[in-house]
């Protein structure tokens, strides 16, 4: 937490929230790289999961979201780092170039989350990226829908850090 406490400017999407977690990894890949990796990453167990949330939206009555046809694979200079632009299904926030980069969910009416990634670049030529989920519950649902993803969600994030890693060591 210290290292995304040095940027006073992502305090707001730390504040009044429900749950934060701050994963860390590190490895040989740009922030654009680590991103667009973390964010093209789709196996088929991650498929199946997206399958089950359709089926827990169905029961709570979420908020449906557009399924894209074909899953998209983000090249890294593809990669959305304007405020306002669409990342996969985030929505980018703020960002500062090799440093961070920070995106909401699509608005919905159980819950606001935010996604970011925090670049801290070591001596030894390597990065340790520090990734956030921060979670603001809006309705009932939220905390009820949240702790029925939040085994998966750890895992789902934890998977996407390591292809994050793998995508900078091809480049």
């Amino acid at each position: 937490m210290y290292q995304i406490q040095k940027f006073r400017e992502l305090d707001i999407y730390f504040q009044n929230v429900d749950h934060t977690d701050i994963k860390t990894i590190e490895g040989n890949a740009s922030l654009r790289n680590f991103i667009s990796g973390m964010l093209s990453y789709y196996p088929w167990w991650i498929v199946v999961l997206y399958r089950i949330r359709k089926f827990l939206v169905n029961i709570l009555g979420l908020k449906r979201h557009e399924k894209p046809e074909v899953l998209p694979s983000i090249k890294t200079e593809d990669l959305a780092f304007e405020p306002g632009r669409n990342a996969s299904f985030f929505i980018v926030r703020t960002t500062k170039e090799n440093i961070y980069w920070v995106s909401e969910t699509p608005e919905d009416k159980h819950l606001k989350a935010y996604f970011g990634v925090i670049a801290e670049h070591l001596s030894n030529h390597l990065t340790k990226f520090h990734v956030f989920t921060s979670v603001k519950f809006i309705h009932w649902t939220g905390p009820v829908y949240f702790n029925l993803i939040r085994p998966f969600h750890h895992l789902v994030v934890s998977s996407m850090m390591r292809a994050g890693i793998k995508r900078g060591l091809k480049i």
